[in-house]
Formats: structure tokens, sequence, C-alpha cells
């Protein structure tokens, strides 16, 4: 009887095991094949005219202020978000941990965190795109600004949900030992417990910017595009998956080529940030053991 429970059990872990490794053979492979792809056809493409010509001059013109625009947006999205998600999270991490409140703001955040990029562009379409327009006496007001507030929206999830475990992963006897040195509850969190999850809270910050580093749908409904250099951010902007849309949509090849280098320049600006956050992320863990 123990010997045939033992044996349908080992059979049962080998055929668990089986499936996972084909599940993660096939996830590699396709991951893989996008890479081989996107290296192949973007790579011929890459050269000193992508980072130094605009796209305004067509097959022979580059992505240079696509480039700009996605950093500029990038980087007011993330000035955005990444200070009030991390304070929500410490929030819920801390004072909200059991109460009622903290558990609808997560399961508010979820809803957020699961949300169509589309939507939340759309949503910010009406309230800041529409009343500039109104502002400005009737033309429609895209702008960097608009998209950055689409992109803040979309990584503002992220990093109250990676905040708010990271902060629930410190060991309650660091707060213990903190509190009864007499250390007041709010320089104890940012003293003692932000130090102990930094490592995971910046690994948040960055996989919110790598997600917003890809987003099209709501750049089109607030940024736009813009086929010259733009810096203001209340004019219209490129950016890099809004310039690989209207590449890829236009019949000329060397357009496609050119939508092909920036789809590469982005996958590898997200290796990149995978990277990055995969070694702060080892570096917490091996800290905490």
């Amino acid at each position: 009887m123990a010997a045939s429970i033992y044996l349908r059990r080992r059979c049962v872990n080998l055929l668990a095991l089986l499936l996972s490794g084909c599940a993660t053979a096939l996830g590699l492979a396709f991951l893989a094949w996008i890479l081989w792809v996107t290296l192949k056809n973007g790579l011929g493409a890459i050269g000193p005219r992508l980072f130094t010509k605009i796209t305004a001059y067509g097959d022979q013109g580059g992505l240079a202020n696509a480039i700009v625009g996605s950093l500029i947006m990038d980087a007011m999205a993330l000035a955005i978000c990444a200070p009030i998600g991390v304070l929500a999270g410490t929030y819920l991490a801390e004072y909200a941990h059991r109460s009622k409140l903290g558990a609808t703001i997560r399961f508010l955040n979820d809803i957020l965190l699961s949300a169509p990029s589309i939507v939340l562009g759309l949503f910010v379409y009406v309230i800041v795109v529409l009343p500039m327009s109104n502002l400005s006496g009737g033309a429609y007001s895209f702008s960097g600004v608009a998209g950055a507030v689409a992109l803040a929206l979309i990584g503002l999830p992220v990093i109250v949900r990676t905040t708010d475990e990271m902060l629930q992963l410190v060991p309650t006897t660091l707060r213990e030992a903190a509190l009864s040195l007499g250390i007041p509850q709010w320089k104890m969190t940012v003293q003692v417990l932000m130090r102990a999850a930094a490592s995971g809270i910046v690994t948040g910050v960055l996989l919110a910017l790598a997600r917003l580093a890809g987003e099209t749908a709501p750049l089109l409904f607030t940024a736009f595009g813009n086929n010259f250099m733009a810096l203001h951010p209340l004019d219209k902007m490129a950016s890099l998956p809004v310039a690989i849309y209207q590449y890829t949509n236009d019949p000329n090849p060397s357009l496609h080529a050119i939508a092909w280098a920036g789809a590469l320049l982005i996958a590898l600006f997200v290796l990149l940030l995978s990277l990055a956050t995969r070694l702060l992320f080892s570096r917490n863990k091996v800290h905490h053991d």
C-alpha cells in the first residue's frame, strides 16, 4: 500500500516537472524567437542617423525626436507616480495594514493595475486634453504633459503594489527593536524600514519604467506625436512606441526597417532595466539572508 502511494506520488511529481519544463521551454522559445526577429530586422537600421535625424525626413530620417520625447515623458511620468506610489505603498504597509480602508485601497489598486492602458488614455484625454483645448480656443491640446499623466496612471499601481509588498517583507523584529529604543513610528518607517526595503522599492520603480517604455495606446490620445523635435512639455510630443506604430502602417519598406530599429531599442532598454531589477533584487535577498 505504502509502495503504491509512493510510486503514484513520484509519477505525479515527474509529470508535473515535465509539464512545467515544457511550459518554460515553450515560453523561452517564443521569447528567443521574438528577440531574434527584432534583432535581425532592426540591427541593420541601427546607426548614427537613427539618433541624429528626426522623423520628419521620412526614410532618410531617424528617431531622434521620438527617443527624446519618450525620455522626457517617461521622466515626467516617473516624477509623478514614483513619490505618490512609494508614499501610498508605505501607508498601506505600515498604517493601514489590516484596516478595511487598506483592503479597499488595495482592491482599487489591483483594478487599476489590470485596467487596459487605452482606457486610461481615454480618461486622461477627457480630464486633461479636452479642458486644455477649451482653454486654448477649441484646438485639441495634445501635449507631453497629458502623455506623462497617462503613463503615470499606468505606473502608479505597480509602484504601490511593490512598495507595499517589500515593506511587509521587512521582519517584524526590526520594527519592534526600533520602537523599543523610543524611535517615533514615522522616523522608524523612513530611516529603518525604507532603508531595509530600498532595493525592492527601486525594483518596483524600474519595473514601472519598463512598462511605461512600451506603451502606445494612451499616447495616441494624449501626446499624439510630432514629426519634429519638441522639448516643451505643452507641445505635441513624439515617442518611440507611436513612431513605431506609424511607421509599421506605412507601405515604405525603409520606414519598416526604422520601426524595427525602434522596437529593438525599446527591447534593449527593457532588457537592461530587467537585468538591473534582477541585480537589485538579488542584492536585497542576500542582504536579508
